[in-house]
């Protein structure tokens, strides 16, 4: 390369200065506090009026609660069930928090979503449902009845009945069959791709609202399903026998033999959250604490590198995240914090943990003009634009936001059961689009509140380098 002339050199350098004091934000500035409780208040309050940026469902002509999307139609970065995962973050942050302010929004969104048969299957998003995709908005339903989130009106469909509608309609018997000796399909409807896939996070999500509507009604029929589906995924191999490690899942076709070995941090967090609930349920079963401190061992060590949220298939090459996987970190430091409440013996385990990956989240939420906006790579410390992995940063701002507001779970009251809530419920829930498979024992008179990825995923070889679309909307 030829030597700069003199006169160049001046505006090479000032150049050079010039690029370098556009970055001084972003390398240098934190925006976010979390040292006092007042501190962490503020900062979840900045977050969730800039996450809340990103949804367009409040605004006129716009539909309510969904974030932009789907993909598939140029719309926007995120499937359907991406908008449910946001309004539990959002009830949750009412909870930790007790700020209001998005209340409404939420209220309008879950209850736009619920369909025509009340168990969250639209006729928008039934041909291409996923038990997934119907599971994330029944187990945020499930969470507005624990937190006693307001009710919606008397005439309106109620938290626990959503909840219990979605639970029943996938255990109804056109949702089970005996491939692979039993287990959910991914898909709902026979003509999706990815309807000879048995996954994980599927069954995880079933088994998560069986665990929490036992805890919530003292129905043991709920149980009865939760233990089940846990003990499937334990025999047909997804959840390791040495390791505890949680694998994605296999095909009907071979017998579910062939596990895809890919590791989700949401997979091994959600069934540990609905472990801990049958371990609350149980009064504290050995079998269920067994679990319980398995799952958590082997979350700690694989998805908590150094003490930070670090998603294993993709966080280690930028761009190789999709969207789907760029909101996890949220969950799993939401799941996470509320097992502390419902399983305390974890207590010493999860948080410290979870405050340091917090803290390295924050760390680097200074992108944007604001200096304050977040990205997905937390344990790098600085800001990586959430262009890198081509989203509009949705699911990284969502994640920042739950992290944060999850460190006050210990400020806030026991989650509710059918003594204490205030929600609704059916036990007959979902019978308009089909019935439980097994008829559910009656709910006693005690209960005064009615209580009773991969849109195809490819088996690769095992080069390390997995080709995904999406989780499926």
């Amino acid at each position: 390369m030829a030597a700069l002339s003199p006169s160049r050199r001046p505006v090479r350098w000032l150049t050079s200065l010039l690029a370098t004091s556009c970055l001084l934000p972003t390398t240098w500035a934190q925006y976010y506090k979390i040292g006092t409780k007042q501190e962490i208040l503020e900062s979840a309050r900045t977050l969730a009026y800039d996450m809340m940026l990103h949804y367009k469902g409040n605004k006129t002509g716009e539909i309510p609660g969904i974030l932009p999307g789907p993909p598939t139609e140029h719309k926007g970065d995120y499937y359907w069930w991406e908008g449910g995962a946001m309004m539990g973050t959002y009830i949750d942050y009412w909870f930790l928090t007790g700020d209001t302010s998005y209340n409404h929004v939420i209220m309008e969104g879950m209850l736009h979503q619920v369909g025509p048969n009340e168990d969250y299957m639209p006729p928008n998003h039934t041909a291409s449902l996923g038990n997934d995709d119907q599971g994330f908005w029944g187990m945020s339903a499930m969470l507005a009845a624990e937190n006693k989130f307001p009710n919606p009106e008397p005439d309106q469909p109620q938290w626990l009945a959503l909840a219990q509608a979605v639970f029943h309609t996938q255990a109804a018997p056109d949702r089970h069959d005996k491939t692979c000796n039993g287990g959910l399909r991914w898909q709902v409807p026979p003509t999706n791709a990815g309807y000879n896939y048995k996954n994980t996070i599927a069954n995880a999500c079933f088994f998560d609202l069986g665990a929490r509507l036992a805890r919530y009604t003292f129905n043991q029929t709920y149980a009865d399903w939760a233990e089940k589906t846990f003990d499937w995924l334990w025999n047909v191999g997804y959840i390791d026998h040495s390791d505890w490690r949680v694998y994605d899942g296999g095909h009907v076709e071979k017998n579910c033999t062939d596990i895809n070995k890919a590791q989700f941090s949401y997979n091994a967090a959600l069934l540990l959250h609905g472990s801990a609930f049958m371990y609350n349920y149980t009064n504290g079963s050995e079998v269920w604490k067994d679990r319980v401190d398995n799952l958590l061992t082997g979350i700690l060590r694989d998805f908590f590198p150094e003490g930070v949220a670090y998603e294993v298939p993709c966080e280690g090459r930028q761009g190789a995240c999709t969207a789907d996987m760029l909101s996890f970190k949220g969950y799993v430091h939401r799941w996470m914090s509320t097992v502390t409440k419902i399983a305390p013996h974890t207590t010493e385990k999860i948080l410290p943990v979870l405050r340091t990956s917090t803290e390295a989240a924050v760390r680097q939420c200074t992108g944007g003009p604001t200096g304050r906006r977040c990205g997905f790579y937390w344990s790098g410390g600085v800001f990586v634009d959430p262009a890198v992995d081509k989203t509009s940063g949705a699911g990284e701002a969502m994640n920042v936001l739950a992290a944060v507001s999850s460190l006050l779970i210990q400020d806030t009251p026991p989650l509710a059961t059918n003594l204490t809530g205030i929600s609704k419920g059916d036990p007959n829930a979902g019978s308009r689009s089909q019935g439980p498979s097994e008829p559910l024992s009656p709910i006693t008179t005690g209960d005064r509140a009615g209580a009773a990825f991969l849109t195809i995923l490819i088996l690769g070889s095992a080069v390390g380098t997995w080709s995904w679309m999406s989780l499926g909307d």
